[in-house]
């Protein structure tokens, strides 16, 4: 089936994407973006550093679409006619396709406390996943900055951290026993917490909200929080009401099958609103494959009955100061591949060590290994089946995080030296000269090593020069030493290719 007039539904990271790569590959018929949101398609994951002011709103706006694309921002999809391949707007418009796409993303969960306005309707409650969300915290900042964060999920913790930064009176709430505890275990968990209130971040866990009025947020243990603004980061659900409506089949998520077809062949959904067996919903690393395979199978760019099979997982925490990845799909101590409780003899890294404590063991057919330094705020717990990463947790460790992470995504064996490896003792394979010009280096912005290295060559001379051409090292930062190596081997004449 050629892919003839596509129709995107969604003016997201995703949406902006998909269109990009389908120009890449191609595409000779049109692309049209309808898009619910007045602003350009911007980078949805750093909304957390326009908080902080270390970007200002204008820089999250990702680079132009490819000419020929057309861009219908502030334009609501409302029915898709599937008979006659039509797409209805809010504004009365109607849209033809012959491949359509469904990017609509998540909408936020918002939680029922009595007394809660409904969000928008003030600037001091409010949820974050826009960036007009963002702005309204921004504008209730003056004169507002005692700020309760409720949520301790990813969003919620990334938004208290650049909350505090900016100087704000910030308290973090939190129903869960510690924060990010469907990522980390306990002991890492109280690791993460205390490293927050050492950002100044007050952290009530084990608590739910029972009521709100204005300016305060009282909690189930009847303590009372002053919350000149309440930013809600209570988890998102994907956005199906379009899908529902017009008879696809939808689970959590609309449905997709490796193609990223729904029950309709001319109809894929792809991001945070698919559903699909290998992708965990939320991240952008799935967004940005789905929007390729697809961009492949419908140019006819990729190999013959290839699809989209999945996406290694890999969650960081974008808080500067603060190294903290999960590797994997399950959340830790689970039960399962992923990690879980067993017994057996010991085969990892050791016990006993100067930086903290290290153990292993075995569980079922996996290896457990375990490395403990509270005392310098390092932990470390992998789980490997065949001298390979199913799961892992690191904190404090950025040397193992960034090699561990290129292991994992390549499906690569863990050094023999395990805890070596964890403490940097052992160099950390592969370095920045043997990475292949395809490796993505800025995870945050999709930036490669190419591109990094053609930057260098154009004339960036610096880490600040590489991030104004390409955006790289402009998100968690993670990526800044390996950009820093890079720039070097350029000035020196070392091999970058």
């Amino acid at each position: 089936m050629s892919a003839g007039e596509v129709l995107v539904v969604g003016g997201g990271s995703a949406a902006h994407r998909f269109a990009e790569r389908l120009h890449h590959h191609g595409h000779s018929g049109g692309v049209t973006l309808l898009g619910a949101e007045p602003a350009a398609p911007y980078h949805r994951v750093l909304l957390t550093s326009v908080l902080d002011g270390t970007l200002p709103p204008a820089a999250l706006e990702l680079p132009a679409l490819p000419d020929g694309v057309r861009m219908r921002a502030g334009t609501t999809a409302v029915r898709i006619d599937r008979a006659r391949r039509l797409v209805h707007a809010d504004d009365g418009s109607v849209h033809r396709y012959d491949t359509l796409v469904l990017a609509t993303g998540a909408r936020p969960v918002l939680p029922r406390i009595p007394g809660l306005p409904r969000p928008g309707t003030s600037d001091a409650v409010t949820a974050l996943r826009t960036l007009a969300d963002a702005e309204r915290v921004l504008r209730a900042s003056p004169d507002a900055r005692r700020t309760v964060v409720l949520g301790g999920g990813l969003l919620g913790v990334e938004a208290a951290a650049a909350l505090a930064r900016a100087g704000h009176e910030v308290a973090l709430v939190h129903r869960g026993p510690h924060p990010l505890d469907r990522h980390l275990d306990a002991d890492a968990g109280k690791l993460l917490a205390g490293r927050l209130a050492g950002l100044g971040v007050d952290v009530h866990c084990g608590r739910e909200a029972a009521a709100y009025c204005a300016g305060k947020l009282t909690l189930d243990d009847g303590a009372v929080l002053a919350a000149d603004t309440l930013l809600l980061c209570t988890g998102a659900v994907p956005e199906t009401a379009l899908a529902r409506r017009a008879g696809l089949a939808v689970g959590t998520g609309v449905l997709v099958d490796g193609r990223l077809s729904t029950d309709d062949p001319r109809i894929h959904a792809i991001g945070d609103c698919a559903e699909h067996p290998g992708a965990a919903a939320g991240h952008l690393e799935p967004a940005w494959e789905q929007a390729e395979s697809l961009a492949r199978q419908l140019t006819g760019a990729g190999p013959r009955g290839a699809g989209y099979r999945g996406t290694r997982c890999v969650t960081r925490l974008r808080v500067p100061g603060i190294d903290l990845v999960r590797l994997g799909g399950r959340p830790a101590g689970a039960a399962g591949p992923g990690g879980g409780s067993g017994s057996g003899a010991g085969a990892g890294a050791g016990a006993g060590s100067a930086e903290g404590s290290a153990e292993g063991s075995a569980e079922g057919s996996a290896e457990v290994v375990t490395v403990a330094d509270p005392a310098r705020g390092r932990y470390a717990r992998l789980t490997l089946h065949g001298q390979r990463v199913t799961d892992a947790v690191l904190l404090g460790l950025p040397r193992a995080i960034a090699a561990l992470t290129r292991l994992h995504e390549h499906g690569l064996p863990v050094p023999a030296g395990r805890l070596e490896f964890l403490l940097g003792i052992e160099p950390a394979p592969p370095g920045a000269d043997e990475l292949p010009g395809d490796a993505v280096v800025c995870r945050c912005n999709n930036v490669t090593k190419h591109a990094i290295t053609e930057a260098c060559r154009a004339g960036a001379a610096d880490v600040e020069q590489v991030a104004a051409a390409t955006r790289a090292t402009t998100g968690c930062g993670g990526c800044t030493s390996t950009v820093r190596k890079l720039c070097g081997m350029a000035r020196t004449g070392g091999s970058t290719s």
